[in-house]
């Protein structure tokens, strides 16, 4: 049974068109048991020199594109995490959602 699906989004470009087209159909098809995850990935690369303190951010620009792009296609109710594979950010939160996946 499908519990969870990951979208992964580049943190440096934001959502594309096929994004969106992704965003829309989960909001259309997606049953409300299935939790819907967004991840922005390479979160740290909009930081320069990532440390344990400066893990990542997201630009505001990015960041509002992911929001709008989320109400225009109803699926508000998705977390957004960010990630980095260099930095570890994101990795218990991704942890979380894996291991909902993963119940029996």
């Amino acid at each position: 049974t499908l519990r969870v699906v990951f979208h992964l989004i580049d943190a440096r470009h934001g959502p594309t068109d096929e994004d969106k087209n992704i965003m829309k159909q989960m909001g259309e098809i997606l049953p409300k048991a299935v939790k819907y995850v967004i991840v922005l990935t390479k979160s740290d690369k909009n930081v320069k020199g990532p440390s344990a303190k400066n893990t990542g951010k997201v630009s505001e620009v990015v960041m509002n594109g992911v929001n709008e792009a989320l109400k225009e296609n109803k699926v508000t109710n998705a977390p957004v995490i960010l990630t980095s594979a260099e930095t570890k950010l994101g990795r218990d939160e991704l942890w979380k959602y894996m291991r909902l996946a993963a119940e029996l």
